[in-house]
Formats: structure tokens, sequence, C-alpha cells
């Protein structure tokens, strides 16, 4: 039993890479499941630009990324966790037109993290806002630093240059660094 648990972990661990539309979830049956949101087409995106990282953790949709685990996350805002450093959840959604798929919105949530200290601060209501801004194809990167965008851009570019290339005139400018 024990070696069949293992197995079956390792098959739970997902790609590294994003979530590229995987199908309709209702399948157009009217049916169950209908109105709900589907986040088959979004990846989060972490940056962490002081330690000159980036990369996609699919944990952060259950608040269970890299940076999230073993951290008490306080309530009352960033003065809490004075020693902290900013890193971004960025939430990318892809979408996909004749000419195949593109980065479709862009949106960030800051998250402030002490790492030593084991605590951090972030604003749900930013996350959840900036989340569903990026599903219907809003750029929201006001607040980013331009290394983090410098970081995102190249990222972006790197995963796919084609995404990159059919995606909107305002991300390429908010990018624009």
């Amino acid at each position: 039993m024990g070696l069949a648990n293992e197995e079956s972990k390792k098959k739970k661990k997902g790609p590294t890479g994003f979530n590229i539309l995987s199908g309709d979830s209702t399948s157009g049956h009217g049916g169950y499941g209908v109105g709900t949101i589907s986040l088959d087409n979004i990846s989060p995106v972490i940056i962490d630009p002081e330690n000159n990282e980036i990369f996609v953790d699919m944990g952060a949709l259950h608040a269970r990324s890299a940076i999230e685990k073993r951290i008490k996350l306080v309530k009352n805002g960033r003065e809490e966790v004075p020693d902290g450093r900013t890193c971004w959840i960025v939430w990318v959604t892809v979408n996909r037109v004749d000419e195949g798929p593109y980065y479709h919105g862009v949106g960030e949530a800051e998250f402030f993290v002490d790492s030593e200290a084991r605590r951090a601060w972030k604003s749900m209501p930013e996350h959840v806002n900036n989340m569903d801004k990026s599903m219907k194809g809003k750029v929201v990167l006001d607040r980013m630093d331009e290394k983090s965008k410098k970081m995102l851009k190249e990222y972006l570019i790197g995963f796919d240059e084609s995404m990159w290339n059919r995606s909107s005139q305002e991300l390429h400018e908010a990018l624009d660094v």
C-alpha cells in the first residue's frame, strides 16, 4: 500500500508550464457545473525579485504556493511584517485564437513575506479581484516594480514567444520597461 501511495503522489505533480484551455467544463450540456468558473486557463506566476526567482506555482490557486507554505498570514497589514520583502503572485490567463494561444489577461497581487519570521501579508480582495480581471482579459500591473515587470516579460517571452507575439498591445506596453 505504501508503494502505491507514493506512485499516486508522483502522478499528481503537474507540469510547471501554463494551463492552456483544456476544454469546456460544462461540455455544453447545461446541467451540473453550468455557471461555475473554470480555472483551466489561468496560472499563477510567482515573482521574487529580491532572490531573482520566477516560476509557475499552481499551488497558489489554493494559497499553497512555495512562498506561502509554513507561513502564518497576518490580518492587519504589512506593518505586522516589518522585515518583509515584496513578492508578486501574477495571475496569467491564456486564451486561444485561430492562430494559437496567447496571453489574454494578467493581474498582479502583492505578497509581502518575511521567510525567517514565517509571517506574511496579502490583500485577499486584491488577489481575488485581480485574478478575476486577468480572467476577463484585463492587464493589471500598475503597482509592480520595474525589475519584476522585466522578469515577467522575459519569462512570458521565454515560455512561448509566439504566445507573446499574439498578445495585446496593452500587455506589451505594460511590460515595456
